[in-house]
Protein backbone atom coordinates (compact mmCIF):
# COMPACT_ATOMS: atom_id res chain seq x y z
CA UNK A 1 0.00 0.00 0.00
CA UNK A 2 2.29 2.28 0.97
CA UNK A 3 4.50 1.64 -2.25
CA UNK A 4 1.62 2.28 -4.22
CA UNK A 5 0.79 5.57 -2.32
CA UNK A 6 4.03 6.78 -2.94
CA UNK A 7 4.04 5.97 -7.22
CA UNK A 8 1.03 8.11 -7.20
CA UNK A 9 2.49 10.76 -5.56
CA UNK A 10 5.07 11.00 -7.81
CA UNK A 11 3.55 10.69 -10.78
CA UNK A 12 1.37 14.16 -9.20
CA UNK A 13 4.64 15.25 -8.68
CA UNK A 14 5.92 14.52 -12.33
CA UNK A 15 2.52 16.24 -13.98
CA UNK A 16 2.55 19.16 -11.87
CA UNK A 17 6.26 19.90 -12.13
CA UNK A 18 5.29 19.36 -16.26
CA UNK A 19 2.42 21.87 -15.51
CA UNK A 20 4.43 24.12 -14.02
CA UNK A 21 7.30 24.64 -16.50
CA UNK A 22 4.31 24.92 -19.41
CA UNK A 23 3.38 27.73 -17.72
CA UNK A 24 6.46 29.27 -16.44
CA UNK A 25 8.42 28.90 -19.85
CA UNK A 26 6.16 31.35 -21.80
CA UNK A 27 6.90 34.27 -18.98
CA UNK A 28 10.71 33.38 -19.27
CA UNK A 29 10.35 33.65 -22.80
CA UNK A 30 8.41 36.85 -22.51
CA UNK A 31 10.86 38.34 -19.89
CA UNK A 32 14.11 37.45 -22.06
CA UNK A 33 12.61 39.61 -24.96
CA UNK A 34 11.52 42.38 -23.57
CA UNK A 35 15.35 43.28 -22.94
CA UNK A 36 15.68 42.24 -26.73
CA UNK A 37 15.90 44.36 -30.03
CA UNK A 38 13.01 43.91 -32.81
CA UNK A 39 15.62 42.13 -35.12
CA UNK A 40 16.26 39.45 -32.65
CA UNK A 41 12.85 38.63 -31.58
CA UNK A 42 12.13 37.87 -35.19
CA UNK A 43 15.02 36.71 -36.38
CA UNK A 44 13.40 32.90 -36.15
CA UNK A 45 15.90 31.58 -33.30
CA UNK A 46 14.59 31.00 -29.84
CA UNK A 47 17.00 31.85 -26.63
CA UNK A 48 16.30 33.16 -23.37
CA UNK A 49 19.35 35.16 -22.83
CA UNK A 50 18.78 38.09 -25.04
CA UNK A 51 22.30 38.75 -27.31
CA UNK A 52 22.19 41.91 -27.52
CA UNK A 53 20.91 43.02 -23.71
CA UNK A 54 18.72 46.40 -24.43
CA UNK A 55 16.42 48.49 -22.12
CA UNK A 56 15.83 50.75 -24.61
CA UNK A 57 11.72 48.99 -25.04
CA UNK A 58 11.23 49.90 -21.46
CA UNK A 59 12.97 53.58 -22.71
CA UNK A 60 10.14 53.78 -25.03
CA UNK A 61 7.25 52.64 -23.86
CA UNK A 62 7.71 55.13 -20.66
CA UNK A 63 9.18 58.38 -21.83
CA UNK A 64 8.91 58.13 -25.62
CA UNK A 65 5.40 56.96 -25.35
CA UNK A 66 3.55 59.71 -23.80
CA UNK A 67 0.85 57.90 -23.18
CA UNK A 68 1.55 54.64 -21.41
CA UNK A 69 1.65 56.02 -17.92
CA UNK A 70 -1.99 57.63 -18.73
CA UNK A 71 -2.66 54.47 -19.66
CA UNK A 72 -1.76 52.87 -16.30
CA UNK A 73 -2.66 55.13 -14.25
CA UNK A 74 -6.46 54.43 -16.22
CA UNK A 75 -6.36 50.17 -15.32
CA UNK A 76 -5.01 51.05 -11.91
CA UNK A 77 -7.65 53.73 -11.37
CA UNK A 78 -10.75 51.48 -13.09
CA UNK A 79 -9.46 47.87 -11.00
CA UNK A 80 -8.67 49.44 -7.75
CA UNK A 81 -12.25 51.81 -7.45
CA UNK A 82 -14.13 48.46 -9.09
CA UNK A 83 -12.19 46.25 -6.55
CA UNK A 84 -12.99 48.01 -3.25
CA UNK A 85 -16.41 49.13 -4.79
CA UNK A 86 -16.89 44.92 -5.28
CA UNK A 87 -15.58 44.19 -1.75
CA UNK A 88 -18.68 46.44 -0.13
CA UNK A 89 -21.17 45.90 -2.13
CA UNK A 90 -20.64 42.02 -2.51
CA UNK A 91 -20.18 41.69 0.99
CA UNK A 92 -23.34 43.70 1.83
CA UNK A 93 -25.63 41.65 -0.06
CA UNK A 94 -23.93 38.41 0.50
CA UNK A 95 -24.48 39.21 4.27
CA UNK A 96 -27.55 40.42 4.06
CA UNK A 97 -28.84 36.66 2.21
CA UNK A 98 -27.15 34.70 4.78
CA UNK A 99 -28.47 36.48 7.85
CA UNK A 100 -31.31 39.15 7.24
CA UNK A 101 -34.52 38.14 6.86
CA UNK A 102 -36.58 40.07 4.48
CA UNK A 103 -39.74 39.74 2.22
CA UNK A 104 -38.61 38.04 -1.41
CA UNK A 105 -35.24 37.12 -0.06
CA UNK A 106 -35.79 33.35 -1.74
CA UNK A 107 -36.62 35.42 -4.89
CA UNK A 108 -33.72 37.34 -4.80
CA UNK A 109 -31.31 34.70 -4.05
CA UNK A 110 -32.92 32.46 -7.28
CA UNK A 111 -32.10 35.86 -9.46
CA UNK A 112 -29.13 36.51 -8.65
CA UNK A 113 -28.38 32.48 -9.49
CA UNK A 114 -30.07 32.96 -12.59
CA UNK A 115 -27.32 36.00 -13.67
CA UNK A 116 -24.94 33.64 -13.03
CA UNK A 117 -25.84 31.52 -16.24
CA UNK A 118 -26.37 34.33 -18.96
CA UNK A 119 -22.65 34.94 -20.49
CA UNK A 120 -21.53 38.31 -20.38
CA UNK A 121 -21.33 38.58 -23.86
CA UNK A 122 -25.28 38.57 -24.17
CA UNK A 123 -25.68 41.59 -22.45
CA UNK A 124 -22.38 43.50 -23.96
CA UNK A 125 -25.02 45.75 -26.30
CA UNK A 126 -27.34 46.44 -23.68
CA UNK A 127 -24.59 47.87 -21.65
CA UNK A 128 -23.40 49.65 -24.61
CA UNK A 129 -27.11 50.94 -25.13
CA UNK A 130 -27.56 52.46 -21.35
CA UNK A 131 -24.05 53.81 -20.99
CA UNK A 132 -25.07 55.69 -24.46
CA UNK A 133 -28.15 57.25 -22.94
CA UNK A 134 -26.63 58.40 -19.94
CA UNK A 135 -23.42 59.73 -21.54
CA UNK A 136 -21.54 57.78 -19.91
CA UNK A 137 -19.38 56.47 -22.78
CA UNK A 138 -15.29 56.80 -22.81
CA UNK A 139 -15.80 57.57 -19.04
CA UNK A 140 -14.23 56.30 -15.64
CA UNK A 141 -17.71 55.76 -14.92
CA UNK A 142 -18.92 53.63 -17.83
CA UNK A 143 -16.27 51.49 -16.55
CA UNK A 144 -16.94 51.18 -13.20
CA UNK A 145 -20.58 51.42 -11.79
CA UNK A 146 -21.93 48.38 -14.43
CA UNK A 147 -18.89 46.26 -13.02
CA UNK A 148 -19.49 47.80 -9.33
CA UNK A 149 -21.32 44.24 -7.98
CA UNK A 150 -20.86 40.65 -9.40
CA UNK A 151 -23.40 37.62 -8.76
CA UNK A 152 -20.58 35.53 -8.41
CA UNK A 153 -19.18 37.11 -5.52
CA UNK A 154 -22.36 37.78 -3.81
CA UNK A 155 -22.72 33.81 -4.00
CA UNK A 156 -19.32 33.60 -2.61
CA UNK A 157 -20.13 35.96 0.48
CA UNK A 158 -23.25 34.28 1.30
CA UNK A 159 -21.41 31.18 1.60
CA UNK A 160 -19.18 32.51 3.54
CA UNK A 161 -21.38 34.45 5.77
CA UNK A 162 -23.14 30.83 6.14
CA UNK A 163 -20.74 29.60 7.69
CA UNK A 164 -19.87 32.73 9.78
CA UNK A 165 -20.01 31.83 13.91
CA UNK A 166 -23.21 33.21 15.01
CA UNK A 167 -22.00 33.69 18.51
CA UNK A 168 -20.00 36.29 17.51
CA UNK A 169 -22.41 38.63 16.27
CA UNK A 170 -25.20 37.97 19.28
CA UNK A 171 -22.55 38.92 21.73
CA UNK A 172 -21.73 42.10 19.69
CA UNK A 173 -25.85 42.68 19.87
CA UNK A 174 -26.00 42.13 23.23
CA UNK A 175 -22.93 44.60 23.42
CA UNK A 176 -25.37 47.32 22.21
CA UNK A 177 -23.73 46.96 18.32
CA UNK A 178 -26.42 47.64 15.61
CA UNK A 179 -26.65 44.92 12.19
CA UNK A 180 -24.60 47.80 10.61
CA UNK A 181 -22.07 48.23 13.77
CA UNK A 182 -21.96 44.68 13.79
CA UNK A 183 -21.24 43.92 10.05
CA UNK A 184 -18.51 46.62 9.87
CA UNK A 185 -17.06 45.87 13.45
CA UNK A 186 -17.67 42.37 13.49
CA UNK A 187 -18.16 40.44 10.45
CA UNK A 188 -16.13 42.33 7.76
CA UNK A 189 -12.31 42.10 10.25
CA UNK A 190 -12.82 38.30 10.44
CA UNK A 191 -13.96 37.70 6.79
CA UNK A 192 -10.63 38.49 5.61
CA UNK A 193 -9.82 35.31 3.71
CA UNK A 194 -12.94 36.01 1.74
CA UNK A 195 -12.56 39.44 1.15
CA UNK A 196 -8.65 38.43 0.09
CA UNK A 197 -9.64 36.10 -2.20
CA UNK A 198 -12.53 38.08 -3.74
CA UNK A 199 -10.02 41.54 -4.57
CA UNK A 200 -7.45 38.85 -6.12
CA UNK A 201 -10.48 37.52 -8.95
CA UNK A 202 -12.32 41.05 -8.88
CA UNK A 203 -8.44 42.92 -9.96
CA UNK A 204 -7.68 40.29 -11.86
CA UNK A 205 -11.00 40.75 -14.35
CA UNK A 206 -10.88 44.49 -14.74
CA UNK A 207 -7.44 44.62 -14.62
CA UNK A 208 -7.10 41.90 -17.87
CA UNK A 209 -10.19 43.01 -19.29
CA UNK A 210 -10.37 44.04 -22.74
CA UNK A 211 -13.79 43.83 -24.36
CA UNK A 212 -15.50 46.11 -22.25
CA UNK A 213 -12.77 48.99 -22.44
CA UNK A 214 -12.68 48.22 -26.41
CA UNK A 215 -16.34 48.98 -26.21
CA UNK A 216 -16.40 51.88 -23.68
CA UNK A 217 -13.77 53.87 -24.17
CA UNK A 218 -13.01 55.65 -27.41
CA UNK A 219 -10.56 58.24 -26.93
CA UNK A 220 -7.03 57.02 -27.08
CA UNK A 221 -6.56 58.81 -23.78
CA UNK A 222 -8.72 56.51 -22.19
CA UNK A 223 -7.42 53.54 -22.77
CA UNK A 224 -6.75 51.08 -20.46
CA UNK A 225 -3.09 49.28 -20.40
CA UNK A 226 -4.87 46.22 -22.82
CA UNK A 227 -5.74 48.04 -25.12
CA UNK A 228 -3.16 50.30 -25.72
CA UNK A 229 -0.96 47.18 -25.54
CA UNK A 230 -2.40 46.67 -28.92
CA UNK A 231 -1.85 50.01 -30.18
CA UNK A 232 1.73 48.36 -30.73
CA UNK A 233 0.30 46.19 -32.99
CA UNK A 234 0.36 47.41 -36.55
CA UNK A 235 -1.16 46.28 -39.57
CA UNK A 236 2.62 45.76 -41.37
CA UNK A 237 4.34 45.92 -38.67
CA UNK A 238 4.39 44.72 -34.82
CA UNK A 239 6.60 45.96 -32.52
CA UNK A 240 7.16 42.37 -30.22
CA UNK A 241 9.72 44.39 -28.21
CA UNK A 242 8.23 46.53 -27.09
CA UNK A 243 4.45 44.89 -26.55
CA UNK A 244 6.69 42.46 -24.43
CA UNK A 245 8.18 45.18 -22.07
CA UNK A 246 4.65 46.61 -21.31
CA UNK A 247 3.37 42.59 -20.53
CA UNK A 248 6.03 42.84 -18.30
CA UNK A 249 5.49 45.90 -16.25
CA UNK A 250 1.51 44.87 -17.13
CA UNK A 251 1.79 41.25 -15.07
CA UNK A 252 3.63 43.48 -12.13
CA UNK A 253 0.84 44.57 -9.99
CA UNK A 254 -1.32 41.11 -10.59
CA UNK A 255 1.81 39.57 -9.00
CA UNK A 256 2.05 42.41 -5.98
CA UNK A 257 -1.76 41.73 -5.36
CA UNK A 258 -1.25 38.27 -5.48
CA UNK A 259 1.72 38.18 -3.56
CA UNK A 260 0.05 40.13 -0.83
CA UNK A 261 -3.01 38.45 -0.83
CA UNK A 262 -1.69 34.61 -0.93
CA UNK A 263 -1.88 34.15 2.51
CA UNK A 264 -5.86 34.45 2.49
CA UNK A 265 -6.81 33.26 -0.03
CA UNK A 266 -6.72 29.17 0.41
CA UNK A 267 -8.77 30.07 3.28
CA UNK A 268 -10.76 32.21 1.17
CA UNK A 269 -12.08 29.59 -1.23
CA UNK A 270 -12.34 27.22 1.15
CA UNK A 271 -15.66 29.41 2.61
CA UNK A 272 -15.02 29.14 6.57
CA UNK A 273 -16.27 31.21 8.73
CA UNK A 274 -14.03 30.06 11.76
CA UNK A 275 -10.83 28.27 12.77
Amino acid sequence: MKKKLGAVRILVYGILILYAITTLVPFLWALSSSFKTLQEIVGGTINFIPKQFTLDNYKQIFIEQELFPRWMFNSIFIAVIGTALNLLFNSMAGYALARLRFPGKKAVFITILAVLMIPAQVTMIPNYLILKELGWLNSYQGMIVPAMINATFIFMMRQFFINFPKELEEAAEMDGLSKLGTFFKIVIPLAKPALAAQAIFVFMGSWNDFMRPLIVMTDIEMFTLPLGLNTFKGQYVSYWNYIMAASMVFTLPVLLIYAFFNRYFIKGISFTGGK
